[in-house]
């Protein structure tokens, strides 16, 4: 089954770990489970999990992308888009769809745009990954 990572803040950390966990359950694997680490607090701890978090997203067949997310999240983003990965951007709240928050990055072709519930973005997820071919 394939392989994913899931990008976000610290702030949605349980929605991280409800998302992974609805994925595994489907049969998926994550490639690394950054919420089982406390935050860095030394330049040595910040190069260790950016090592850690920038190999997972290159092992992962698909991104997840959890808004709102930091800028270590769109730095994950842009990895996997640089890859050719299917990035799916959630979020429960369609404003930063709106033209003066959006990213020019959010509407490239490798992203899949996913509004509503954690349940329903999961879903579609499981859906799209189990039927089609991510882009590679």
């Amino acid at each position: 089954m394939k392989k994913f990572y899931i990008a976000s803040s610290f702030a949605n950390k349980e929605a991280v770990r409800t998302a992974a966990n609805s994925l595994i359950e489907k049969g998926f694997t994550q490639t690394f489970d950054w919420t089982a680490n406390l935050r860095a607090s030394t330049i040595d701890e910040l190069q260790i999990y950016g090592e850690l978090e920038r190999n997972a997203v290159l092992e992962a067949d698909f991104l997840v992308v959890i808004l709102p997310a930091g800028k270590g999240s769109h730095i994950e983003m842009g990895i996997a888009i640089g890859q050719r990965k299917t990035v799916y951007l959630v979020s429960e709240s369609p404003e930063f769809s709106e033209f003066d928050v959006t990213s020019t990055f959010y509407h490239l072709p490798e992203v899949s745009i996913h509004i509503g519930t954690m349940g329903e973005s999961i879903s579609r997820i499981f859906e799209n990954e189990s039927t089609e071919k991510s882009v590679q």
